[in-house]
């Protein structure tokens, strides 16, 4: 009877270690998540690229002290978000982060959530190193250059990864009226998430 106890523990036990190895399927190796630097978000929370993994994201840079294009990129997002029905907006993220790591602490981050309104549920405003702002904007295809003034020349782009961190649409489209292409493909990202 012991034995036959042990031998059923092993395979149960075998099963149940065989089952958690499937469910942490590793990351692609085209995935933005592979970015292994550390980020801060709006509340001082620590986390890395890859905790975001299981559903889509819209990705952008951006940096607080901006007061022409940034405000737009984040009004670009949110009309994606208003685009989506209730339930598809629970299903996506958004990250914005700064290429201004230097001016741009959890503060300055937690004054745009709160002066835009972003439902943190959903929104994260996020902060990293210079050398890892280089690697994520290179990862998503963003140019950026500083300039003497403290400005930033760059591309203002909104970047859709799926479940697994790997780059599936963008828009450079600005303003107020989501770009219905990428509202359809992050649509079509979120019905490829549930299955």
């Amino acid at each position: 009877m012991t034995f036959l106890r042990n031998t059923l523990f092993a395979f149960c036990g075998g099963l149940l270690l065989a089952g958690a190895t499937a469910a942490a399927e590793p990351i692609p190796g085209d995935s933005v998540y592979q970015l292994a630097a550390g980020f801060t978000d709006q509340d001082g929370r620590d986390f890395r690229l890859v905790e975001r993994t299981g559903k889509p994201q819209v990705v952008a840079l951006f940096y607080t002290s901006c007061r022409y294009v940034c405000p737009l990129i984040i009004d670009s997002a949110k009309a994606v978000e208003h685009a989506l029905d209730p339930a598809q907006r629970d299903r996506v993220a958004f990250l914005i982060v700064s290429m201004d790591p230097a001016r741009d602490d959890p503060a300055a981050l937690r004054g745009i959530v709160d002066k835009r309104g972003l439902d943190t549920k959903r929104w994260t405003l996020a902060r990293t190193d210079k050398g890892a702002v280089r690697q994520l904007a290179s990862l998503l295809d963003v140019r950026y250059r500083e300039l003497a003034d403290g400005e930033f020349n760059h591309t203002s782009a909104l970047v859709l990864l799926d479940a697994q961190g790997r780059r599936i649409a963008r828009t450079e489209r600005l303003g107020g009226t989501a770009d219905t292409e990428f509202v359809e493909a992050v649509k079509a990202a979120l019905d490829s998430a549930r299955n």
